[in-house]
């Protein structure tokens, strides 16, 4: 379609300067929501009247009412303000998802099976996107979504709070821990067989250990000569040959060290579940939401 040349002396200035004085109901209030001075609000009615050769107020009233030729027009325009209006909210929302931070919460175990193949491809498509991983326990990570340190974090469940949102992603077993070459991994292992053998705990305040602790584990086995703050000296200690550790299978596939073995135990159903943690009370902002979607498509069922 050939554009009319005398159209083009119509701009979005002219509409937005309508549709505030609509909305205001004077000139002096609508100048002040679109952020000018009154006589260059009054200029820019005065050039879109000349354009249309008609008056569009009517001035013996006071403050000036529109004219039924005006109310038509931002009647017809209205539409045109709202699309333009949720083009630029795109925009702004686009432009966001391809810069800025990303601050993601994980609990070591769920970073390398799970998150960091997602934040590779995430990232791989936004260069210009920085990112911080921090790893801790459930309970940390949560209290750090709590408060904006950061945007969503993929661990265990955290202590249920008013102020997050938690949704499943995932589920494994538990199974013991051992090196490679022990006798263990060569036999259908029962929680008799650990009685006598040295295993490696975990401090209190970790999901693992809760989980542990609310199962029917014997309470022999819940009393651990050694424990560890994290999964991560866990494993260290396995592979130098200290003990051995009941543990969630991707944790003990955490490095997929070929010198330790997942070995299930045959007495004993236990499930670890992961889930994404998100402020309930604060919305997410367009980067963040975008890798979130991510890590809930990824849903293992």
């Amino acid at each position: 379609m050939k554009l009319n040349p005398e159209n083009l002396n119509i701009n979005l200035r002219h509409l937005r300067a309508l549709d505030a004085i609509a909305r205001e109901g004077s000139f002096f209030a609508a100048a002040k929501r679109l952020g000018i001075v009154p006589s260059a609000l009054s200029e820019l009615v005065r050039h879109l009247e000349e354009t249309v050769g008609a008056a569009l107020f009517d001035r013996n009233t006071r403050p000036p009412s529109m004219t039924q030729l005006a109310l038509t027009f931002l009647a017809d325009t209205a539409p045109l303000l709202a699309e333009m209006d949720k083009a630029v909210v795109r925009l702004r929302q686009s432009a966001s998802i391809e810069h800025g931070e990303l601050k993601i919460g994980a609990s070591p175990s769920a970073i390398s099976e799970h998150v960091a193949p997602l934040l590779a491809d995430f990232l791989a498509e936004k260069p210009m996107v920085r990112c911080l991983v921090y790893d801790d326990i459930a309970e940390t990570l949560a209290q750090m979504v709590i408060e904006g340190k950061l945007d969503i974090a993929v661990a265990g469940r955290a202590l249920h709070s008013q102020d997050l949102l938690q949704h499943e992603l995932m589920r494994d077993d538990f199974g013991l821990a051992c090196p490679v070459d022990d006798v263990l991994t060569r036999t259908r292992v029962k929680l008799d067989d650990l009685k006598d053998r040295v295993l490696i705990g975990l401090a209190s305040q970790t999901g693992t250990q809760q989980l542990l602790v609310d199962s029917d584990l014997p309470r022999e086995l819940l009393d651990t000569r050694i424990k560890a703050h994290s999964t991560i000296a866990q494993l260290c200690m396995v592979r130098a040959g200290i003990g051995l550790a009941l543990l969630p299978q991707n944790a003990v596939n955490l490095f997929n060290d070929p010198k330790i073995s997942f070995v299930p135990v045959s007495d004993f159903q236990l499930q670890r579940k992961l889930y994404i943690l998100e402020p309930k009370n604060r919305g997410l902002s367009p980067l963040a939401r975008a890798f979130a979607d991510k890590i809930r498509a990824s849903r293992v069922e």
